[in-house]
């Protein structure tokens, strides 16, 4: 039985901005990560604070992440980081 069109989830597969029937925007909700995902970014970041395309790609598929969220992870990560090095 398909469902009536407001009830449909507004999930979208890659996940970017979506917009619900009356037009608002709704932002993907925020990933959290596992203690395990977690661990295996802090120590690749520790390696490397760039990661390169196919690395990229390996890491996530390691790890059952999207690329995108791989890389907005080290591109957080290196920000925060920086930050932490300014402040001394």
């Amino acid at each position: 039985l398909p469902l009536p069109e407001h009830e449909k989830p507004l999930a979208v597969p890659n996940g970017e901005l979506r917009v619900s029937g009356k037009g608002k925007k709704l932002r993907k909700p925020r990933t959290i990560y596992s203690s395990l995902q977690l661990q295996a970014l802090n120590q690749r970041f520790q390696q490397t604070q760039y990661l390169a395309l196919p690395e990229r790609a390996e890491l996530a598929a390691q790890l059952g992440l999207t690329q995108t969220q791989v890389k907005i992870w080290f591109q957080n990560k290196r920000s925060k980081y920086k930050k932490i090095m300014k402040q001394g």
